[in-house]
């Protein structure tokens, strides 16, 4: 059985400000046990530890590399696109109508 994995680059936190963490990928395992309550705490748990493994790759080429290596089943996912509306400093004080701020 092959284990399955995912390759994705995070998405920036909302309390980060700068880009600088936004380059590197992460290989991250799925999740093969279901989860559980566990009885004594009432914590849920699992009986698989992969899922608390994430390795970070300078490119997504050397984590598609690793996880062929590996022999691993997995999945890449393409990075959003970060979409910015420009703005001036003086479109914080333009009045606009209660119909056109909705939009």
């Amino acid at each position: 059985m092959a284990i399955k994995a995912k390759i994705y680059k995070p998405t920036k936190n909302a309390m980060q400000s700068g880009r600088a963490q936004g380059t590197q990928w992460v290989l991250e395992y799925d999740i093969e046990t279901p989860r559980r309550p566990e009885p004594i705490m009432g914590w849920t748990s699992a009986e698989d530890t992969l899922n608390q493994v994430k390795m970070r790759f300078a490119s997504r080429e050397a984590a598609i590399a690793f996880a062929e290596t590996h022999g691993f089943e997995f999945t890449v996912d393409a990075p959003r696109q970060r979409r910015v509306a420009p703005r001036s400093y003086l479109d914080n004080f333009k009045f606009r109508p209660y119909e056109e701020e909705a939009n």
